[in-house]
């Protein structure tokens, strides 16, 4: 008897170790994956879209990137931290007050190593102003905002970032 009750207690805790380890509703060989990605430069900006495909980094002036006046580079890493190249960027730079977007065109050239140059963008406008960029390629697009001049404040350092 007390043979059969060792087994009984053998037996649940090996039931109960098989359904703690493989939670309900989990799918066999997923796991949830950990997302990183690196900022490059001390002084740019820096976010991560809103559903963590891509991540945005702003090189604002000469100090970063050779880049020149009213025009930014943008480095964009998909979600396995890898340059993204031949993404379609889509840029509004809107008033926060009025709810006008500002006027003039924009060029966004591809430079094949993750980093699109922009030009015809001044950010260094008065008031309060948002930034929207949508990343899209392959049929994955996300996007982000960044609100002027609030961001410039908050500029993180160099290194890799969880969203």
């Amino acid at each position: 008897m007390k043979a059969f009750a060792w087994y009984g207690m053998i037996s649940l805790t090996v039931v109960l170790f098989v359904f703690a380890s493989n939670p309900a509703g989990s799918h066999e060989g997923h796991s949830a994956e950990k997302v990183l990605f690196t900022k490059h430069f001390q002084e740019s900006l820096f976010n991560v879209t809103e559903h963590a495909m891509y991540s945005l980094e702003i090189l604002l002036d000469d100090n970063e990137h050779n880049i020149g006046k009213d025009v930014i580079g943008i480095v964009v890493h998909d979600k396995s931290d890898e340059d993204v190249v031949g993404a379609e960027l889509t840029i509004v730079l809107k008033n926060l007050a009025t709810g006008e977007t500002a006027p003039g065109k924009l060029t966004v050239t591809d430079k094949k190593n993750g980093l699109y140059i922009v030009s015809g963008l001044d950010l260094k406008r008065d008031g309060k102003w948002e930034l929207l960029i949508t990343v899209r390629k392959g049929g994955v697009e996300d996007r982000v905002k960044f609100i002027f001049p609030d961001v410039l404040k908050e500029r993180p350092s160099k290194g890799r970032y969880s969203p």
